[in-house]
This record gives structure tokens, sequence and C-alpha cells, in this order.
């Protein structure tokens, strides 16, 4: 049994969506993943349609059982903050449309899930992206690793390890815990590592490569 999640790290210029198949031991596939963009030339109202169609034909393609969204704080950059804001609220309320479960996730629960280190830089986040999912490179603009980590993220944090799978009901619910580890037990972030190390990601090549070529549409 598997669940499928939807990041999305949005943005009015750049929105990056990323779709992952998460296993009940932890282990994460690539499905999709793509950049979404409208021109700062166009007017509000048209890169706002932009982007929500382009989540829309995702949506619609992959069918999530779960969507996750970066949160938006304050920032000095207003304009930037509104932008993000206005895009997030576009995919909340196509997510509520089709009845999925929405969570919102911190920047640092998110680096923490995926590194183990909350403070975690860009690098080290599309690193250890490239390495969960298998792949030979880091999806760029980072703007794709940021939705595949936001998807691995809310896969790992509600459940989907240890034999237990996030339901719509669970979630809901309000239970966002994670299973408890047996004592001296690996981290996914750290399993993912050990993995990497020993070679064990198979096919990486391809599903990097195939990734890149749906960047560069």
């Amino acid at each position: 049994m598997t669940v499928r999640v939807l990041g999305i790290d949005p943005g009015l210029t750049r929105c990056g969506v990323g779709i992952v198949d998460v296993a009940a031991n932890r282990s994460a596939t690539l499905v999709d993943v793509q950049v979404l963009r409208s021109s700062p030339d166009l007017s509000l109202e048209r890169r706002l349609l932009l982007i929500g169609e382009g989540l829309e034909e995702l949506l619609d393609r992959h069918q999530p059982q779960f969507v996750a969204i970066e949160r938006v704080f304050a920032q000095q950059n207003v304009s930037t903050v509104m932008g993000t804001a206005q895009i997030s609220g576009v995919a909340l309320m196509l997510a509520a449309r089709r009845g999925l479960t929405v969570t919102l996730h911190t920047p640092s629960e998110v680096k923490a899930a995926i590194t183990g280190y909350g403070s975690a830089d860009k690098k080290q986040v599309g690193t250890m992206v490239a390495r969960v999912l298998g792949l030979a490179e880091i999806p760029k603009p980072a703007d794709a690793a940021d939705a595949l980590a936001l998807a691995i993220c809310h896969a790992w944090r509600t459940g989907a390890g240890g034999g237990v799978l996030p339901t719509s009901g669970t979630v809901a619910a309000g239970n966002r815990s994670t299973p408890a580890r047996t004592p001296g037990a690996l981290t996914p972030a750290q399993k993912a590592w050990r993995d990497a190390e020993r070679g064990n990601a198979p096919g990486a090549a391809a599903a990097t490569s195939a990734a890149h070529r749906r960047l560069n549409r």
C-alpha cells in the first residue's frame, strides 16, 4: 500500500509542484515534478489563472490523496509574500473542491524531516531529496526540490512509515503524530543517507533524466 502526496512550493513567478508515492516502509518514488511559471508582465488575475490551471491539471492527472503546502511567513519583501499567499489560496481552494486533505508545513519542519536538521540550506535539502528518491541529480530549480521535499515530509510526518499510512480520517482529526521508533533505529533521513552511500538507488539516472525533461519543457 502506498500514499500519493502532491507538494506545493507556492510562488507567483515560479510555483514548484512535486508528486511522490510513499510506501509503508517510508520509501519514496518520484511520480512527477514541475515548476509552473507566470510572467510578471501579466496582470495579477491572469497570473493566478495560469498557475491555477497548471495545478488543476496536475491534481486531475495524478489524483493525489493528500496535498502539502509550505506555510507562508511574513518577510521584508511584501510583494513576494502576497504572491505566495495568493497562490496558496488558489491551491487550497482547488484541493478543497476535490475533497482533499491539505496540510501546511513550515520550512523548518520540512528541513528537519528531510535532513534531520531544521536549519539546513537549500543545497542540503535538494541533495537529500535526490537521495531519498534515488535520483542521480538534484531536481532544479530549487522550487522543484522544495516541492518534492514538502511531499516527502508530509508522508513521513503524518505516519507513512512503520506500516502505518495516513488516512483522511486520521489527518482530519488532527492525528499528526509520528509512530514511535524502535530504540536505535534510523530515522528516514538517516536511512536514506545510508542507502545512498551503499549505492541502493536503482534507476537513478533514468528517473532524474525524466524529471529534468519535464522541468525544461
